[in-house]
């Protein structure tokens, strides 16, 4: 079995690299299930209902979110009535959609996905190794595979909570930088893992926005309007190979496509 996970799609570039390279993706590594991080998908900022309607129309069995889940506000209108749609777990208290779901793919294989955020330079929300442990020993028995978006900034913060479930799931695979990492691998115990699956968006930016403006921004310390930017695009992310029953993880491998425009 092949599960392609893509990296942060942002805007409207982002979902034109959907268009572009994702059927051919499919084909040519005999994909079975496919994750997505759509946080930023809507006009680089959180996501509308026709846009996770066109993600999920494109061949995406599940979307994820991040930091700006709750940006576009209209989200609170379909969170909780789209089963294949998972905010992040860790918020604390009640809240609305769901942090993790099991899914059915290719010949019975059940998938768990679960998204969750991490504390290093983001909101301060409930413990992610906390929250993510009772989640793993609820569905670990319901699920043959469980793969993690972990959505955070600090490398280290990732790598601990990588090692922290090694052994125990499938995946963990970080989100929210935006730039893809070299160091993807299979850890000690059998979990696959990379800091970053990088970017489905516009290729000439700065991590999705238009260059000059973020330039501007850093340059005089004042407020500046960040827009998504134009021009040629990318997708980004990994393909997981596992065995037949969805047990062990043979191989993950990084894939990154960029069109000539």
């Amino acid at each position: 079995m092949n599960i392609l996970i893509i990296g942060d799609v942002v805007g409207r570039p982002g979902r034109k690299a959907i268009s572009t390279f994702l059927s051919r993706i499919i084909k040519e590594y005999d994909i079975t299930f496919t994750i997505a991080n759509a946080e930023n998908a809507a006009g680089g900022r959180g996501l509308s209902r026709k846009v996770m309607e066109e993600l999920l129309s494109s061949g995406i069995d599940v979307l994820t979110m991040g930091n700006h889940v709750w940006d576009n506000k209209e989200i609170f209108d379909f969170v909780d009535d789209q089963p294949r749609l998972i905010r992040p777990a860790n918020y604390p208290g009640y809240c609305p959609g769901e942090g993790y779901r099991v899914f059915l793919a290719g010949f019975n294989m059940k998938i768990a996905v679960i998204n969750a955020s991490g504390r290093i330079f983001l909101p301060p929300l409930d413990c992610p190794f906390q929250v993510v442990d009772d989640i793993v020993s609820e569905i670990k028995d319901k699920a043959d595979a469980i793969i993690i978006d972990f959505h955070a900034e600090a490398t280290s913060e990732k790598l601990a909570f990588a090692h922290y479930f090694d052994g125990r799931v499938t995946a963990v695979l970080g989100t929210h930088t935006h730039i893809q990492t070299a160091d993807e691998r299979i850890l000690p115990k059998g979990t696959a893992y990379i800091t970053d699956l990088g970017m489905t968006g516009p290729s000439d930016s700065i991590l999705g926005m238009d260059k000059e403006q973020v330039i501007k921004k850093l340059l005089t310390q004042r407020p500046v309007r960040l827009e998504v930017a134009k021009g040629p695009v990318q997708l980004q992310g990994v393909v997981l190979n596992l065995d037949k029953d969805a047990d062990k993880v043979l191989n993950i491998r990084r894939v990154s496509y960029t069109d000539k425009e």
